[in-house]
């Protein structure tokens, strides 16, 4: 707001922009579809109009439960179920009515236009503003009732996303880690939480599972709201102990969260104050441009319609090429050297993650963009470049991290004692696992491969070669994970050697960022991803494209980075009771079984930050002969991702160290743990 008080040329534009979209609004100017769809999208516009004035007055503050819910479906209900079907975002109705090639783009900006929901509740003057002369910029290439070459929409759109990066790009560098811009810390920290009034007031989309979150939490005891926010900061402090780094160095950390969770997010507030920190909580991305396909990162609630986050996690097709990377990449760095100051005091983000929502799997759709070939390797490119920049100025061995997760009610009528059940996964004594799991580690370490294999319907049959120790005794090649960093806790993980570790991974279904897989299965020669496939769809070509959009991120290969033997069965026979495996999210499904991550290794950008195990030995196995290649070509060591796949106990028929000499030490065999020593951990099966 404080934007157009303090800019006369930003009021100027503004005032013309709002005018003339009153006259389209009434008057498209345009006859048949065309009409229509600017038609629509001048009214949302209007609505748009509506919003920015409600922020302005606050009146999200004042209104009533009711009024707010009608307002919040007004913003959000072209979206939801039916309705979609007939919504210009979604790309097959759009290039139903108005051709393939300008459905296609135009549906891109009924996608983009939905960000003005944020800018109008945030009061974002100028990234509004730039939407709304998009929309004229559109609607001025059909001056005089004829229809433009659909290249040359194309061509406008390109330069929006282009030429307002500067905006848009630099907007997002400040907003993850300067801790002036406060929009939903402010709500969280001021706001009464056991009114549900106050989720309206973030923008987002509010349905029965935020408010039903939110009731349950405020009717829970503050020692309660305590403990598990305890659990949580305390895996963020107890991270840069545990790798030896100063948190002291550190002024911010950012919380990203799931809206509904504020109570115990407030009290993490509270307890990174008293560490000397400062919290940022900033919105999952809204643009396009700064969007990562279907990725959410940052604080966002639950999608109206995940088929239409599917069908535009493809949009950057419309804009990228190798022009639109470089200036991408210009304008980060550019923005991260004018808040160098900032990122060198970033902490790095504490993560409460969700599980329970319905099970989701996609629809394909033919009309919504997909990267071709050449963008692929472009976005390849873009992501290894971003994720350079940003460890330049946010270190990689300086920076920490922690992760949990909690339930949501869509889980089920049992939703209480699951949220019960998981806090106790989560505060499980870590003394016991980490002598439990020291056991498998010095078994593992004499080894110089493990063979997995699977049973009944899994066809798994592979074989993880190790790195050799050259000081057994001061040297360890997996980490005793005991829940700082990776709540809760339960594996332990290795770095394995690419060159011999060949075979067959299966399973015969898997949640992965929120999408399943059936019988997806990865073939591995010499570490590196030969092969794979999956039945999600009838064509093969379409569960190929499938599985490299969404696990290998569109490239050729990936690297087997990390394999782990998960020992939470606590977790696992907890998931078995109330029939939710399909459900857990990946941070509590990898400890229950052996889990391997395809992608960079659990390490990257810190191979060189000297880690011990509790019991004193060194950790070696900390990358592989890509991730090595740092020194010399940085571009071809990291992939930025790091997807983890688990097989449950029951799909394993065993888990054996396989010696130099030949011979083998079981580990697990036929769903169990063998190895002498680790027997207790069968006790929750009983």
């Amino acid at each position: 707001m404080e934007d157009l008080k303090n800019d006369s040329g930003l009021q100027e534009r503004w005032e013309l922009a709002c005018a003339r979209i009153r006259q389209i609004a009434e008057d498209p100017e345009i006859s048949g579809e065309f009409g229509k769809y600017f038609k629509s999208a001048a009214d949302f516009l209007m609505l748009m109009m509506e919003v920015w004035e409600k922020a302005e007055k606050r009146w999200t503050e004042s209104a009533s439960l009711e009024a707010l819910e009608e307002w919040n479906l007004r913003l959000y209900g072209d979206l939801l179920g039916e309705n979609y079907k007939k919504s210009y975002a979604n790309p097959a109705f759009a290039a139903e009515k108005l051709g393939a090639e300008y459905g296609r783009i135009l549906s891109f900006v009924s996608a983009e236009l939905r960000s003005m929901i944020v800018y109008a509740y945030e009061q974002r003057a100028e990234e509004m503003l730039i939407c709304m002369e998009l929309f004229l910029q559109l609607h001025a290439e059909f001056d005089g009732g004829e229809i433009p070459e659909a290249e040359r929409l194309r061509d406008d759109v390109y330069w929006f996303v282009s030429d307002y990066s500067e905006i848009t790009v630099a907007g997002r560098v400040q907003e993850q880690i300067d801790p002036e811009l406060s929009f939903a810390r402010d709500i969280i920290m001021e706001a009464d939480l056991s009114d549900p009034r106050y989720l309206y007031r973030f923008g987002e989309y509010i349905s029965d599972t935020e408010r039903k979150m939110s009731r349950f939490l405020a009717g829970l005891p503050q020692e309660e709201i305590d403990r598990i926010a305890s659990v949580f900061t305390e895996g963020y402090r107890r991270g840069f102990v545990a790798a030896g780094k100063p948190l002291d160095k550190k002024k911010t950390v950012n919380i990203r969260y799931s809206v509904g969770f504020e109570r115990i997010i407030r009290q993490a507030v509270n307890n990174f104050k008293d560490m000397g920190l400062e919290s940022i909580i900033y919105r999952a991305a809204v643009s396009r441009v700064n969007m990562r396909e279907a990725n959410k990162i940052g604080y966002y609630s639950s999608s109206p319609n995940r088929q239409y986050d599917y069908d535009h996690k493809g949009d950057a097709a419309l804009f990228l090429d190798k022009a639109f990377a470089e200036r991408k990449l210009g304008v980060l760095r550019t923005a991260y050297e004018r808040q160098k100051d900032l990122a060198a005091v970033h902490g790095g983000p504490a993560v409460m993650e969700i599980f329970g929502e319905t099970p989701f799997e996609p629809e394909a759709c033919p009309a919504a963009w997909k990267l071709n070939d050449k963008q692929q390797e472009v976005q390849v490119y873009l992501n290894s470049r971003m994720g350079q920049i940003a460890n330049e100025y946010i270190k990689g061995e300086e920076r920490s991290f922690t992760i949990i997760a909690f339930p949501v009610p869509d889980i089920g009528s049992q939703f209480e004692e699951i949220f019960k059940e998981t806090v106790k996964i989560n505060t499980l004594d870590y003394q016991t696992y980490q002598r439990i799991q020291q056991k498998l580690i010095d078994a593992l370490d004499q080894g110089t491969s493990v063979r997995i294999l699977g049973k009944g319907k899994n066809r798994t049959d592979l074989t993880v070669a190790l790195w050799p120790l050259q000081d057994p005794d001061t040297e360890t090649d997996f980490e005793n994970c005991v829940a700082d960093v990776n709540i809760p806790v339960g594996e332990v993980f290795t770095s394995p050697r690419l060159t011999g570790t060949d075979g067959t991974l299966h399973v015969t279904g898997v949640y992965l960022n929120g999408l399943y897989y059936r019988d997806l299965c990865m073939t591995f020669r010499d570490g590196m991803v030969k092969d794979y496939s999956c039945r999600n769809y009838e064509d093969e070509e379409e569960n190929r494209r499938y599985i490299r959009e969404n696990v290998l991120y569109h490239h050729d290969t990936l690297p087997l980075g990390e394999f782990a033997v998960g020992t939470n069965t606590t977790a696992y026979v907890t998931a078995k009771k109330y029939g939710i495996e399909a459900k857990m999210p990946i941070l509590i499904a990898e400890k229950m079984g052996p889990h391997f991550a395809v992608g960079d290794t659990c390490y990257s950008w810190e191979e060189d930050v000297v880690t011990y195990n509790p019991d004193g030995k060194k950790i070696i196995a900390k990358e592989n002969e890509r991730s090595a290649v740092r020194r010399e070509d940085v571009e071809q060591a990291y992939f930025n991702c790091h997807t983890d796949i688990t097989i449950p106990y029951d799909e394993i028929q065993e888990i054996a160290v396989i010696h130099e000499d030949g011979s083998r030490t079981p580990l697990i065999y036929d769903g169990r743990f063998v190895l002498p020593g680790t027997e207790e951990l069968n006790d929750p099966f009983a």
